[in-house]
């Protein structure tokens, strides 16, 4: 039975190997780490948000400009599928309040360990601690290990490797070159689902940092013209803002960035109440209370967004009552750049799914497939990452079976120059 190579240890890998053993192939798995699906493991810590319940159109609306490419895959192996599988491993799932899906133990390691264990009873071969090279002057797969360099045949390849944060993790974006050697076009690698720089005060960076700020609306106008207003939690880092309602933005936060040099959204310290209500209500302030404590004890409105607010409008305003509550309603926050790639929870970028046929086999390398976070796509956190790796891994699975059952010619890659 023919032999099949698979580089990267994530479910990306995982997944693709999954399809090639059931149906009977040996599998080498390599990876770069001592152990497989570490970054994984790491999504796993607070809460493994493996999918999202909500109804299929919408679930797919979330990949944005890729939806058209990453719709088939979801199509096949989606939401419902993911929960499915779970289920044959052992992992019973929930539905969170948010829609996200859970697995009842909220853990990545009691899934990876079941998959582990069947995946090698079906007979996956798994190399740790081999860092793919690149390939020799003979078409070879080349390997660095502690023993020294190794080689395999490299055909039939899936790519696995994941994007470019998380470094120690395994996921540092090092194939990159690799591909690009191979006139491969790569988009570049960008942070996704990332944080924010804010040219804080130092008043709020050491009273503040680390705070979070609940029940808060942001809103912001994208590159489209299209405005968005979404209620949810951030935190105030010392550098900036991260969590999940930036996150939400940060694909068109980010993209405001690189055509702009900084880009600034409105926050709502107050969404359950309206402009009238809040002018109305500091109207009653006392002359003998602070504006900080009368709108604590009024609207319970917390240290780190009233501190927000000085921030913003000058002591000199806060007599102007329709420009207080209006800026209430619209504190302006702008950032000036991502934190660090490395930092990010994913990336954007990678390699285009034009350079790709519909089995995920580049065009240009017959035999190699790419799945996962390395392709071009992005996607908010709340389970649409995780879908799309286990997806789209799937999908390079049964594309590397259809290549092999259906007699097309082995040509090997041509080795970088």
């Amino acid at each position: 039975m023919k032999s099949v190579v698979i580089i990267g240890g994530g479910p990306t890998g995982l997944m693709a190997a999954e399809q090639l053993t059931n149906a009977g192939f040996v599998v080498d798995l390599y990876d770069a780490m001592p152990t497989l699906g570490r970054k994984f493991l790491l999504a796993g810590i607070g809460g493994l948000n493996i999918t999202h319940s909500e109804p299929f159109a919408a679930f797919c609306s979330r990949y944005a400009e890729r939806q058209a490419e990453l719709q088939p895959l979801l199509a096949t192996f989606g939401a419902d599928a993911l929960r499915a599988w779970c289920a044959e491993l052992g992992v019973e799932t929930f539905v969170g309040t948010s829609g996200r899906v859970f697995p009842k133990e909220m853990k990545a390691a009691p899934l990876l360990r079941a998959w582990l264990a069947r995946l090698k009873r079906n007979g996956l071969r798994i190399h740790p601690r081999h860092r793919w090279m690149g390939w020799d002057a003979q078409g070879q797969l080349v390997f660095e290990t502690p023993a020294g360099n190794v080689t395999s045949p490299s055909l039939p390849l899936i790519l696995a490797l994941g994007g470019g944060s998380w470094k120690k993790l395994g996921s540092d974006g090092a194939w990159v070159p690799l591909l690009e050697a191979c006139n491969i076009p790569i988009a570049p690698l960008k942070p996704a689902n990332c944080g924010f720089l804010c040219a804080w005060s130092e008043h709020l960076r050491s009273r503040f940092a680390g705070a979070p700020l609940k029940s808060v609306s942001l809103s912001f106008t994208d590159l489209t013209g299209y405005t968005e207003t979404r209620k949810g939690e951030m935190i105030v880092t010392e550098r900036g803002v991260e969590g999940s309602l930036i996150y939400a933005f940060s694909a068109r936060l980010r993209d405001s960035l690189d055509l702009h040099g900084s880009a600034t959204f409105y926050l709502d310290l107050l969404p359950n109440h309206d402009h009238a209500h809040i002018a109305a209500a500091l109207q009653t302030k006392p002359a003998n209370k602070t504006l900080g404590n009368f709108l604590k004890s009024r609207f319970k409105l917390d240290g780190v967004k009233t501190a927000l607010l000085f921030e913003t409008l000058d002591k000199a305003h806060w007599q102007n009552i329709p420009l207080l509550a209006s800026t209430l309603k619209a504190i302006p926050l702008t950032v000036t750049a991502t934190t660090p790639i490395d930092e990010a929870i994913s990336t954007a970028g990678g390699v285009p799914f034009a350079a790709l046929d519909s089995n995920l086999m580049l065009r240009q390398l017959p035999g190699v497939f790419c799945a996962g976070e390395m392709l071009d796509w992005e996607a908010p956190t709340g389970g649409y990452l995780l879908t799309a790796c286990f997806a789209s891994g799937r999908e390079a699975g049964e594309g590397v079976i259809r290549w092999l059952t259906q007699g097309v010619s082995e040509e090997r890659p041509s080795p970088p120059h």
